[in-house]
């Protein structure tokens, strides 16, 4: 089943002879447990399109569906509700709260819902993330590595069904990017959740069960590597 179906989706920023067209007629479906990589060159496309998968930017036209729900369709706070519960997110940049612990920020997500965070679930994440030494510690005292497995906790805390990571290795050394991929990987198929990841490299990108390109605002679809 997919989780995830995009239609026919253009965005254009500005107008008349200053008009940028990002993306053009992109069209593609994701099934349940898949983890798919998009690849291109520098530009607005990748990004935009992330944006637009995360119900964070409209498009100029076309639809997004998320489980079988049109994003764009809701009204803004039913929106907000929807993003928050089912979509996670990674950034580059880790965006963890620097006057919280690590198990503040993990949690973060949940109290933001005004919910009571699951403490078996959150002990099993830190296990997972090996976390369980740094659960008091704040950002400023980790490694880049462990700063970006704790932005992943945080993305998987309210069990989503859609993680987009927006280049999550992008900060780190080889060895630290080769242990995020491997980590995401092994959550994603844990949780039976669906990663859409953009990356800059093509090595990582091959680690991906499916590669997406974004070229000039045309989408090219390399298929599943075992096709």
């Amino acid at each position: 089943m997919d989780l995830l179906e995009v239609k026919s989706i253009s965005k254009t920023y500005g107008s008349g002879e200053t008009a940028v067209q990002a993306l053009k007629n992109v069209s593609f479906t994701v099934p349940k447990g898949e983890f798919v990589a998009i690849v291109g060159e520098s530009g607005p496309g990748k990004s935009t399109l992330l944006n637009m998968l995360g119900a964070l930017d409209p498009p100029t036209s076309g639809q997004v569906f998320i489980d079988g729900k049109d994003t764009f369709s809701m009204k803004e706070r039913e929106l907000t509700i929807f993003r928050r519960r089912n979509i996670g997110f990674i950034f580059q940049a880790f965006n963890l709260i620097p006057e919280l612990t690590v198990e503040q920020n993990i949690v973060f997500p949940v109290l933001l819902d005004y919910k009571k965070p699951d403490k078996k679930y959150l002990e099993e994440l830190l296990a997972v993330l090996n976390l369980k030494e740094r659960r008091h510690h704040l950002p400023s005292q980790l490694s880049g590595g462990q700063q970006q497995r704790v932005a992943i906790g945080r993305a998987l805390m309210t069990r989503p069904s859609l993680i987009l990571a927006d280049e999550p290795t992008g900060n780190l050394d080889s060895q630290n990017s080769s242990e995020v991929i491997a980590l995401l990987k092994k959550t994603a198929k844990k949780y039976e959740q669906t990663i859409i990841m953009i990356t800059h490299s093509r090595s990582i990108a091959q680690t991906a069960d499916r590669v997406l390109q974004v070229t000039d605002g045309v989408l090219t679809d390399f298929g599943r590597c075992c096709e």
